[in-house]
């Protein structure tokens, strides 16, 4: 008897709708803390350290952290490289794709198939097939070089091999990775009502006018979504610069993350490694910080008039 009783108050708790929920997130909660709460613990306590993953972390206090900013010329030629990367390639791909965005508002028969295309790049631009394509592109006897010789121009230029343009060719396969950024900015060009540009043409506003005073207005939230997302990928941008260029020439192109790499996995450095992850961490948060406080002097919410 008081077994059963046990049994159907059991079965009373996990009936309850709060109870019920916490059982369905709860491999989520698992997750969470095995892998991600509890690896950042880990990596917190061993920015501290002198940690070599083969022997045992040793207690170093702020050693770690004071090497990047006084001994380590590479830590600061990273970031510099890190910083020129993310403000260059994340406004070039913003304008491509709300330009892109704006041309695919035109409903064509082939307007699905136009999307997938552009998105395309999306999907497949961080993979090493991509990696590997362009860098043969941008060789000195690649596809480039070629066409500029057939338009009779004398060019023999490595693009990846040159200091001076190595950058610019990962800023370029960063901008014409546009597409996902193009689809929001289209999702969020339907949203605008048709009714403000038939009033606007009736003013006599020119299509400049009616893009400046109600498409840009209307559109700041999309806007500024992208530009979070874009700019916390642009600070963790890796593959290209791995596979590509491998950070050189004269480590033009080596970025926070590749450089974090060559210290936790080449150098064996896990500790100095943990601690350039955490700085990252705190840059990132600071600029996100930045945006979203700017965000209540350029961006419009319609519910908020």
């Amino acid at each position: 008897m008081c077994l059963d009783e046990k049994k159907v108050s059991i079965s009373n708790f996990l009936c309850k709708q709060s109870v019920a929920g916490y059982i369905f997130i709860l491999p989520f909660i698992i997750g969470f803390l095995v892998f991600t709460i509890i690896p950042m613990i880990s990596s917190l306590y061993l920015s501290f350290t002198d940690y070599s993953i083969l022997g045992s972390p040793k207690w170093v206090g702020l050693k770690n952290y004071a090497k990047m900013f006084t001994k380590d010329s590479k830590y600061l030629k990273s970031l510099k490289v890190t910083f020129f990367y993310a403000f260059a390639s994340v406004p070039l791909k913003l304008l491509m794709a709300l330009v892109v965005a704006m041309i695919m508002t035109k409903k064509t028969k082939l307007t699905g198939i136009y999307r997938a295309v552009y998105y395309l790049p999306s999907i497949i631009g961080g993979s090493v097939a991509v990696a590997v394509m362009w860098k043969q592109l941008f060789s000195s006897s690649g596809v480039i070089n070629s066409v500029l010789q057939a338009l009779g121009l004398d060019v023999t230029i490595s693009w990846i091999g040159n200091p001076k343009t190595a950058i610019w060719v990962l800023i370029l396969l960063s901008v014409w990775q546009f597409g996902s950024s193009m689809l929001i900015f289209l999702a969020g060009l339907k949203q605008i009502p048709k009714s403000y540009y038939e009033a606007a043409r009736v003013d006599g506003a020119s299509a400049a006018k009616s893009f400046f005073k109600i498409t840009l207005p209307l559109l700041t939230p999309t806007i500024f979504f992208n530009l979070v997302m874009q700019m916390i990928n642009g600070f963790m941008v890796f593959n290209s610069g791995y596979i590509i260029t491998g950070g050189k020439p004269l480590n033009s192109t080596l970025f926070y993350a590749l450089y974090l790499y060559e210290k936790a996995f080449t150098d064996y450095d896990m500790g100095y490694a943990c601690a350039m992850a955490w700085v990252l961490l705190i840059i990132v948060s600071i600029i996100t910080g930045l945006v979203f406080y700017s965000s209540k002097h350029w961006v419009y919410y319609e519910s908020e008039r």
